[in-house]
């Protein structure tokens, strides 16, 4: 766990996850769907650990990492469809929030600090996923690229966040595993925590975000949190 000084005097007045990989583990959930396209074509499984380095890239990865093609092979727009279908049938089933978040969610709204999530997952897998989560307290603001014009790195869905939970980018932290979150959350002016225990790449480095703070565990948000 570590934290940059220079924060301590603001009001924090809310927290923002990017969803996969941050708030949620849905990692099982694409590695039973990237199985299961290989097989479709012929492929045996491949190494469940490297789905998971993935699955925060998206769609359009998975498929060329399922498929070793890139997004200008003929069958690309087919296979990502199928991808995504193959996934609507496992959407939530195994997904569950990480360790600590439950109680961090608690905490926060005890403190009269709200929630939110900004994510680049489609409104449409996003939506049922917190359904069948049923995270209690509420989200005080959902952000899906369906909602912006400009997805993260872009801020757009960070002010919006911000428009939402009616406070300043200055007053919020945004969180999330990937660096595309971080350049996010800098370009608003916001505190941004890594979460380096999300779905990063091997040859990637969480320390070299530029992140306000690291947390190499869930479980240490809390703190990295009250620190702000």
């Amino acid at each position: 766990m570590t934290a940059i000084p220079g924060s301590v005097g603001r009001r924090l007045r809310a927290v923002i996850f990017d969803l996969d990989g941050t708030l949620v583990d849905t990692a099982d959930e694409f590695v039973g769907v990237v199985q299961a396209l290989r097989a479709e074509h012929g492929r045996e499984a491949m190494d469940a650990a490297r789905i998971r380095a993935s699955v925060s890239n998206g769609a359009r990865a998975l498929v060329s990492l399922a498929l070793d093609i890139g997004e200008d092979h003929p069958g690309f727009e087919s296979k990502r469809l199928r991808l995504l279908e193959l996934y609507s049938e496992v959407l939530g089933t195994t997904a569950r929030p990480y360790p600590g978040i439950v109680p961090l969610l608690e905490a926060l709204d005890a403190r009269g600090i709200r929630w939110g999530i900004a994510t680049n997952k489609p409104r449409a897998y996003t939506a049922p996923l917190l359904d069948r989560l049923d995270l209690r307290p509420l989200p005080g603001s959902v952000v899906c690229p369906d909602d912006v014009r400009e997805r993260k790195p872009h801020p757009e869905s960070l002010y919006r966040n911000c428009r939402e939970l009616d406070c300043s980018p200055a007053e919020a932290i945004y969180v999330g595993d990937h660096l595309r979150d971080i350049e996010a959350g800098r370009r608003a002016g916001m505190y941004t925590i890594a979460a380096a225990y999300g779905y990063i790449e091997p040859d990637d480095d969480p320390r070299r975000w530029g992140a306000s703070a690291l947390a190499a565990c869930s479980t240490e948000l809390p703190a990295l949190i009250d620190a702000f």
